[in-house]
């Protein structure tokens, strides 16, 4: 298998007649999925999605992918093809658009109107195509046909990119549901014809490499989330994916039939179920679905809310409603029905939502007490399944954290694709498709882009750093104002602390020293405040460490007067 590299260099000039591909985000983690196809000049972008922040990016609401890569030649994308309509495929679309907002989407249906939803809060018009299975659109050099395939939302497409240099098969998040609630099928069919043409690449879904079999339909599902209900004799409260249609529209079958009604909580969860209602994709019966603030006023046993959170996101309805933030407040007997997997990085967040919600009382249903849920990717069964159809002479696994791409590549090798045609990249990492054969060539620089707030790209790591320590160590200042000629002490030092001590009488253990040393400062003749604020940090940094056994943001101000 070839593989990056950590002193790969900028890649050499694209050869004529070859593809360049170039993950911005997707490899090596789950979310934040964009990829970059480059032939003859021209760019075509599949996918741009966003990434949830872990406990290790305090402060940060999204992450994006690194657009530096393609920012200078924005006027050569031709494209932007979206796969599906969930958040870490199309949630960076807005701020791509804002750099450029000309750019067409081509996407399904439903995906588009998702996007757009999204685009009119950033006030953005978008130029879109709609595109459904079996159609082919040039788009520039890149001629893209279109194939069904099964996910967790509505009209998921993989795409087929053809040019001079090769067929290049994207999956995009794909299963094979046999049975799919709304009978659309992942086209077989379709990928086994395209095998015939030949295959010279294919980037295919990796996060369920390493679950054997195949994914359980989501026709199973059903039986298990009516039991719930049945067996509920309170409030029920449904935590999903804010784009899942599938397990919202059997959420409402089940409420219909136990005489509840539904509220959508959440802005997501409402403009998405409001998207899809419109579109035809949620069957809702009339008189089904009310107004959240209706529910107030109705029978515990009639009450049905359906919210997102179900990843454990701090300011989701969902961690709210744990956390005693939010107006509707969990009671004794509830039943809370998390009705999603979970995302890898994620588990210690969701479970501290588990037992929030548990400590009021609620009776908590997740997948680990019930087969409440079904995953959205092909275990490698099917992806064994999709490599003996297509044949591609290339694999390049996406879509995963390291062991998903590694399991994905040992599992083409095991259906005859030659090891050295296996391509595991991570982000940044440059693959160029030349004579049919692909291969690393280089790395262009990918970093992480955070959202906070309002601003994009300025929380840089360092930043970050200093946040965690205030999150874990706890923050000190010291103020010292020493005399302009002879630098004697005149005030302080006053010291302060949050997150270190409770009584910060214990810093009178300190305050000679800091004395001490700047009075020899003052004999050696040293009077630049910053030196005399470094010799401050010094002396109480080592005593902390010594005395408290911690390490925390120290902020010395020393003044003249």
């Amino acid at each position: 298998m070839s593989h990056p590299h950590p002193e790969l260099g900028p890649p050499p000039a694209l050869p004529t007649g070859g593809l360049r591909i170039v993950a911005l985000g997707g490899l090596g983690e789950i979310g934040r999925n964009m990829s970059v196809y480059e032939y003859d000049g021209r760019l075509l972008v599949v996918d741009c999605g966003v990434l949830f922040p872990e406990d290790a990016q305090p402060g940060v609401d999204l992450i994006l992918p690194d657009f530096d890569f393609i920012r200078d030649r924005l006027d050569k994308v031709d494209g932007i093809v979206l796969t599906h309509g969930h958040e870490d495929h199309i949630g960076a679309v807005p701020y791509l658009l804002r750099e450029k907002p000309d750019i067409p989407l081509i996407g399904s249906r439903l995906t588009l109107a998702l996007v757009e939803a999204k685009l009119r809060e950033h006030r953005i018009t978008p130029y879109s195509l709609t595109v459904r299975e079996g159609q082919r659109e040039r788009i520039g050099p890149f001629d893209c046909e279109f194939v069904a395939v099964n996910h967790s939302i509505p009209d998921a497409l993989a795409v087929a990119i053809r040019t001079p240099a090769g067929l290049v098969i994207h999956t995009g998040d794909f299963k094979i549901d046999p049975l799919p609630l709304d009978g659309r099928v992942t086209d077989l069919r379709a990928l086994a014809r395209l095998g015939e043409e030949g295959v010279d690449l294919i980037l295919s879904d990796s996060t369920n490499a390493e679950v054997p079999g195949f994914v359980t339909p989501e026709r199973d599902i059903a039986p298990v989330v009516d039991r719930v209900f049945a067996n509920a004799k309170r409030r029920i409260v449904v935590a999903c994916f804010a784009s899942h249609v599938h397990r919202v529209q059997q959420v409402l079958d089940a409420a219909a039939k136990h005489k509840r009604k539904v509220a959508f909580v959440g802005r997501s969860m409402v403009r998405n179920m409001g998207v899809a209602r419109e579109l035809g994709y949620l069957n809702v019966p009339d008189g089904l679905v009310v107004d959240s603030r209706q529910l107030e006023d109705m029978p515990d046993e009639q009450v049905v809310l359906i919210c997102t959170g179900s990843q454990g996101e701090p300011m989701s309805a969902l961690s709210r409603i744990a956390n005693r933030d939010h107006w509707i407040r969990i009671s004794e007997g509830d039943t809370v029905l998390l009705a999603s997997s979970l995302i890898p990085g994620n588990e210690n967040a969701v479970y501290r939502v588990i037992n929030g919600l548990s400590r009021w009382g609620a009776n908590v249903v997740h997948k680990g007490n019930a087969l409440v849920h079904t995953s959205g990717h092909a275990a490698a069964g099917e992806l064994l399944y999709v490599y003996n159809i297509v044949q591609p002479r290339n694999v390049m696994p996406v879509h995963g954290e390291w062991r998903h791409l590694r399991a994905n590549g040992d599992l083409a090798v095991a259906t005859g694709v030659p090891r050295d045609r296996i391509v595991l990249a991570e982000d940044g990492v440059v693959v160029d498709l030349v004579e049919g054969v692909a291969r690393v060539t280089g790395a262009v620089p990918c970093h992480n882009v955070y959202v906070d707030g309002s601003t994009v790209g300025d929380v840089t790591e360092a930043s970050l750093k200093d946040r965690r320590i205030l999150r874990d160590e706890g923050f000190i200042s010291v103020f010292v104002a020493v005399d302009s000629s002879s630098g004697k002490i005149v005030a302080g030092p006053q010291i302060s602390a949050r997150g270190v001590v409770e009584d910060e009488a214990v810093f009178d253990q300190v305050r000679p020293r800091i004395e001490d040393a700047l009075a020899k400062a003052a004999q050696d003749g040293v009077n630049d405040t910053y030196q005399l604020q470094q010799f401050v940090r010094r002396v109480v940094g080592k005593w902390v460490s010594e005395s408290l056994r911690r390490r925390p943001m120290i902020v010395p101000v020393v003044v003249e007067v």
